[in-house]
């Protein structure tokens, strides 16, 4: 995997997310919103880190090669909710945004001030990633995402599930990671199967906690600018800026 792509903080450096782009992208794709939100004067201290999928063959999309966040492989067999999953290679692209995690928390930045974020594919990374690693994350940003290798989920999920705030933001119209089935379905699991508090979707002030969950009406496979304001109001309450 290339190194990610890293857009520096323009205030003094406090806080850091990290963003998984969706199949077939490539951290370039999210650099826009991260310079749309280092222009706010209340996320200035974020450093974004993108990181680069590697280009692997995708059985979903007739083996044509794509970025994909799989090796040997994290591949998708088939877009939907109950299909098989290549654990192997979920478990790797796991461990390597762990490494991550870890290289920013050897910099100083606390890993409560570290949150982790993704869009669909990566939005399913993002889950499995901060729910099951040891460090407890300073929250998770989940983006027409859907929680991978669920029937396994609750037996690999860390002691900081319900502790780690989560935003999720999902388009009622996704033809692709459908609401209903997949995005609704997945939230639904983790507050029913894991404990996770289900927050009002219209908490704007305060710190955040439990998940916060967001059905956007006429949106597909794709983040709105309503989400991507709801986004930018829980990064400022769940990382404020610091002196």
């Amino acid at each position: 995997m290339s190194a990610p792509l890293v857009v520096r903080a323009t205030a003094k450096h406090t806080a850091t997310v990290i963003f998984v782009h969706g199949l077939g992208d490539t951290g370039h794709g999210w650099k826009p919103i991260a310079d749309m939100f280092r222009k706010d004067e209340g996320l200035q201290h974020i450093k974004w880190i993108l990181p680069h999928a590697p280009v692997k063959p995708v059985t979903a999309n007739m083996g044509m090669s794509m970025p994909t966040w799989r090796v040997n492989p994290f591949d998708i067999y088939s877009f939907g909710f109950d299909c098989a999953e290549d654990e192997k290679g979920m478990l790797d692209t796991r461990s390597r945004l762990e490494g991550l995690i870890k290289a920013e928390v050897e910099e100083g930045i606390s890993q409560d001030r570290i949150v982790l974020g993704g869009f669909s594919q990566g939005g399913a990374m993002t889950l499995l990633t901060g729910l099951t690693i040891p460090a407890k994350l300073g929250g998770l940003a989940i983006l027409s995402g859907w929680l991978p290798l669920r029937t396994k989920f609750k037996e690999m999920a860390s002691d900081n599930v319900k502790d780690i705030p989560m935003f999720w933001g999902h388009g009622k119209n996704d033809p692709l990671v459908t609401y209903p089935k997949m995005g609704k379905a997945s939230a639904d699991f983790l507050v029913d199967e894991l404990g996770v508090e289900l927050v009002g979707a219209g908490q704007t002030t305060g710190v955040p906690k439990g998940l916060e969950f967001h059905g956007y009406e006429g949106v597909v496979h794709s983040a709105s600018e309503e989400e991507l304001e709801d986004l930018r109001s829980w990064l400022k309450r769940t990382v404020p800026k610091q002196d």
